[in-house]
């Protein structure tokens, strides 16, 4: 089972964002060759990603996630600012306490060490919601070798370098199954397998 640890923002914080994706005039309906908008009922925050996990390890996995939430307290963060990655990867950004979720990432990652074997050696030291990718068609170079000159992600990254969402308290863990191209439009679909509260005395 393909599995992951993240954190969704609350619905308004998500609603906030959907309307200023509209607002500048990008997200939504918004379909070009260039282009694949992330549909909004998917947004989340990657702490950290386990890959395929077997079931016999998935509690483990799960019960390290818990001991991670318990030890972390609830801070207060906010979408704010854009960026790209690779010129592939739109993604919006964090403000507040960016340093708490930095540290829950590595705890996340850290529950997961031992039990299972994954890939993803990536340094989640950035906190991010991936709201667009360019398509492969997007990607293609000239005949030289040279990148197209318009950068379909160019406009839409400027517009957002200067949203700033509302503020809302990180309050949970979600231990998050994914399913490549189940989802709305192909996309990966996302299910909740466990849901651990930050701080929470244990049972």
């Amino acid at each position: 089972m393909r599995v992951f640890a993240a954190v969704r923002p609350p619905e308004p914080v998500l609603e906030h964002l959907a309307g200023a994706l509209v607002a500048v005039g990008v997200g939504g309906s918004d379909r070009t060759d260039a282009v694949r908008w992330t549909d909004p009922e998917s947004w989340h925050l990657t702490l950290a990603f386990y890959g395929d996990v077997p079931d016999g390890a998935l509690a483990d996995v799960d019960a390290g996630l818990a001991d991670a939430a318990r030890s972390a307290p609830p801070f207060e963060v906010r979408l704010r600012g854009a960026g790209v990655f690779a010129h592939r990867t739109l993604w919006v950004g964090l403000g507040g306490a960016v340093d708490r979720m930095v540290a829950l990432g590595a705890a996340a990652r850290d529950a997961g060490e031992g039990v299972v074997r994954w890939e993803d050696d990536r340094v989640r030291s950035r906190p991010h919601l991936t709201v667009a990718r360019t398509t492969p068609s997007a990607r293609r170079r000239d005949p030289r070798g040279r990148r197209a000159v318009e950068d379909p992600l160019a406009a839409p990254v400027h517009a957002l370098s200067l949203y700033e969402g509302p503020t809302w308290v990180v309050d949970e863990i979600r231990l998050v199954r994914s399913e490549p191209g189940r989802g709305r439009g192909g996309g990966p679909l996302y299910t909740d397998l466990a849901r651990h509260p930050l701080g929470a005395v244990a049972p």
